[in-house]
């Protein structure tokens, strides 16, 4: 069954929670974190994202840029804008979008629940991201930002979650920049608390990694690196846990997770689209954008106009969990078959956009000709993401995309 503990926060005054909470790092380039973060001084991006507060031709994953997210950690608590709780404790962090709110509860996993398989993932990661991570986990001795975790619902836990939110004002509450609203509420009593670590390890057999396999895996590593460093190691240490924000699985949508490619492996336009037909009914939809409505429909973007491709029966295999998947579907016949892109986790050929960002960026991205062609898919459901991680298969790279994105700076959580 699942460990997931309390744990003592490191959190902001609320009344700078607006300026200090931002973005995951993995959403945006280092000029787009300098951005968000101008005019800012308590970001967390002078933390997650120490470049930008660093020479800008220097190499972003380089010693000085990493001690620099050290000294501003440093400097952050010494300013007070992040203090330790007084003891530990669950967070409720929920996340309204388009009038539909999920709520999760914030606590620290295990890294052993990592290793032996209690937390399931269905990705695997890149990795350059991975080790940049670690690093960075390692020079700050906390996680800084959450992974988002899913389990499958537990009605005594709901219904804990439902007296909180409906009885108590939250610690944060406010709706960020993009219009999604986060609102974050202290488990403040020791039974709660002991109630719902009761709970997961009684009710959760399995957590599934839904957004965060990188830092995940660098929790682990970093977890695993302590552990052989401590000789008096007991299993009970905080560098034991990582922190994880953990949402039932009938709260969660998954959005699409679409493709952009750099070159078409030396084939022009029209030869591309000729073998292309081997695999795929292929209709013209002209120049506005075309969204697929159903599973093993593509949209591509090329050449000013919008494909329809509907993959051919016995291109695919059914009964297989994996080669089902749309994102496996275009990874064979399209990238692999046909651009010869063999591995998407090391390839610079193609880049990944999520859905969030509209099929309008497709567009843009071809047409301003930094990419040659983009594919839209349609998304997969939480349901096929737990199949698939419970039968310890692995999805291509960047098959699922969730929103809201989880705001870091809520809380932080420190491994002594």
């Amino acid at each position: 069954m699942a460990i997931i503990k309390p744990f003592k926060g490191l959190r902001p005054p609320k009344e700078i929670i607006e300026e200090l909470a931002c973005l995951p790092y993995d959403v945006m380039n280092s000029e787009e974190a300098a951005e968000m973060a101008a005019g800012k001084p308590r970001s967390l991006l002078h933390i997650t994202r120490a470049e930008i507060d660093c020479d800008p031709n220097i190499d972003i994953h380089s010693e000085i840029v990493y001690n620099k997210a050290v000294e501003n950690l440093n400097d952050f608590k010494q300013n007070g804008w992040l203090k330790t709780d007084d003891k530990p404790h669950y967070y409720i962090y929920a996340q309204t979008m388009e009038g539909r709110t999920q709520y999760g509860i914030v606590g620290a996993a295990a890294c052993e629940d990592y290793v032996n398989g209690i937390i399931k993932k269905h990705e695997l990661t890149r990795p350059d991201k991975e080790e940049d991570r670690m690093v960075l986990t390692r020079y700050t001795n906390a996680n800084i930002e959450p992974v988002f975790f899913s389990y499958k619902a537990v009605p005594e836990i709901d219904a804990i979650v439902d007296r909180i939110v409906k009885n108590e004002e939250p610690e944060y509450d406010f709706v960020a920049e993009d219009g999604f609203g986060h609102h974050f509420w202290i488990v403040k009593t020791d039974e709660d608390n002991r109630q719902l670590e009761e709970l997961f390890s009684a009710k959760v057999p399995f957590t599934y990694v839904a957004d965060g396999h990188h830092r995940t895996a660098a929790a682990g590593r970093i977890g695993a690196e302590k552990a052989s460093q401590n000789p008096n190691h007991t299993g009970n240490e905080e560098y034991n846990f990582f922190m994880a924000v953990h949402f039932p699985d009938n709260q969660l949508k998954i959005i699409d997770y679409n493709r952009v490619v750099k070159d078409l492996n030396d084939m022009s336009d029209e030869q591309f689209m000729e073998a292309l037909k081997k695999n795929f009914a292929v209709e013209n939809k002209g120049a506005d954008i075309y969204k697929p409505s159903k599973l093993h429909e593509f949209s591509m973007y090329l050449g000013g106009n919008w494909y329809a491709l509907n993959a051919k029966e016995g291109a695919f295999d059914d009964n297989d969990p994996i080669g089902v998947l749309d994102v496996t579907i275009l990874s064979n016949l399209v990238l692999d078959q046909l651009l010869d892109v063999k591995d998407l986790r090391t390839t610079t050929r193609v880049e990944f956009v999520g859905g969030i960002r509209g099929l309008g960026e497709l567009k843009k991205r071809v047409d301003n000709r930094s990419m040659k062609a983009a594919f839209a898919l349609y998304p997969v459901s939480m349901e096929q993401l737990i199949n698939i991680a419970d039968t310890g298969n692995i999805m291509p790279p960047k098959t699922t995309w969730f929103e809201p994105k989880l705001r870091s700076g809520l809380v932080i959580h420190e491994l002594d």
